[in-house]
Formats: structure tokens, C-alpha cells, sequence
């Protein structure tokens, strides 16, 4: 049994409000399933790391493009939110067959990922681990959790766990704008180490993802 929460599209405080709070309830009502939510950001967002520093940010420029700021329960570094699928998935450590090592979760829960892109005709693999201290930009850090595709990472992934329960969710890169990232980011990007949805097939729309992954 699997719990989907439908597709919508909220802002940034929102999402992640929404997360933490079926976080709390699956602790709350011991739930002993997987809770599977899809979602998008309205106005773009960027999401920090719970952890991360965020002085390369320049606030005057997101209040100038309509961009928000939002941090999250989760780690990892800071993704802008615009065109892509943000998927979460909350369970019991428990419900997973080696839930209880970090690793060995991301990988099991990403397993779900991989066999809904397949039937979409994209082949995903996982990354492998190669952490920098350059990139304020979390699609350009690779750990091993990751899904890319022939090589360039497409779909990273963040975790954080509570009272035996694990929350991971990640950015499903369905199209980005290279200038706004440069901006927002102030970094240099090597586009061979990222890709999107579209540029992998640009016949499959985000309705085509939303119905593959909402499928039981």
C-alpha cells in the first residue's frame, strides 16, 4: 500500500510546509506505509539545505525576479525550483529493507524512480559519489544517491529523518533557464554534468512524468 498525494502547485513556504506536516502525522498515527507526493512551486523558489549557508545569496535580485527563499527539513545544497516535478516520499525506516543506513535508503526509495522512468524510456543510473565545496548549486554535486542519465545528473535527492520516520525528496529537472541559474547562482555551469527531461525527450510533457509516477 502506497498513500499518493495528487499533483499541485503551491509556493515554496507552502511545499514544504505540507511536507513537514505528513511528516508529523505519519510519526503522529505510526503510519506503517509509504506516503508518495508530487508537487510544483509557483512563484520559482529557491530551496536552501538545512544546514547550508546562505550568504551567496543576493536577496535584492530574487526580490527583483519574483523568486522566493524557502529552507528545508532536508540537507544538501540549494536548488532554484522553477520547471521541474519536486516529488517526497515518507515512510518508516522500518518499511524499507535496510532502512536504517542513509545510503542503502536513498538508494532503495530512488529504486521506485528508476522503474517509473523506464517506462517512460529513460534509462537512469545511479550517480557516482563526487562531492565539491565549489557549487552553492545542488545539481551540480553528485553523491551516490543520485539518478542521472547517460552520465549527467537529472534528479537529486535530500533526506532527513524523524522519530524512526525517513522524509527524502527531490527536484526532477524537467527544464532549466541557464542564464536565471547563472544569475541566482553566480557560478560557472558545465552543462555536461546536468540534464533535463527535455533535452533527454522533448516529446514527453510533465503530465506524461505526473501519470507515470502517480501510477500504483
Amino acid at each position: 500500500m502506497m498513500k499518493i498525494i495528487p499533483y499541485e502547485v503551491y509556493c515554496g513556504e507552502k511545499n514544504m510546509q505540507i511536507d513537514s506536516d505528513l511528516l508529523d502525522m505519519a510519526v503522529e498515527q505510526g503510519l506503517d506505509y509509504p506516503i508518495f507526493r508530487l508537487y510544483g512551486w509557483k512563484p520559482a523558489c529557491v530551496s536552501l539545505g538545512r544546514n547550508q549557508n546562505e550568504d551567496f545569496l543576493d536577496k535584492f535580485l530574487l526580490k527583483t525576479l519574483g523568486v522566493d527563499v524557502v529552507r528545508r527539513q532536508t540537507g544538501g545544497r540549494a536548488l532554484l525550483h522553477d520547471n521541474e516535478i519536486t516529488y517526497s516520499y515518507i515512510c518508516p525506516a522500518g518499511y524499507l529493507e535496510h532502512g536504517e543506513s542513509v545510503v542503502s535508503s536513498y538508494k532503495e526509495i530512488c529504486e521506485f524512480l528508476i522503474d517509473k522512468f523506464k517506462k517512460l524510456g529513460i534509462d537512469l543510473n545511479f550517480g557516482s559519489k563526487h562531492v565539491s565545496t565549489k557549487f552553492d548549486y545542488c545539481m551540480m554535486v553528485s553523491t551516490g544517491a543520485d539518478l542521472c542519465y547517460q552520465g549527467k545528473k537529472l534528479i537529486g535527492s535530500a533526506q532527513c529523518r524523524k522519530q524512526g520516520y525517513i522524509l527524502q525528496h527531490g527536484s526532477i529537472l524537467y527544464d532549466y533557464d541557464k542564464d536565471l541559474l547563472k544569475r541566482i547562482f553566480a557560478q560557472d555551469f558545465n552543462e555536461d554534468e546536468i540534464i533535463s527531461i527535455k533535452e533527454i525527450n522533448p516529446d514527453i510533457s510533465k503530465e506524461d512524468i505526473i501519470n507515470i509516477l502517480s501510477c500504483t
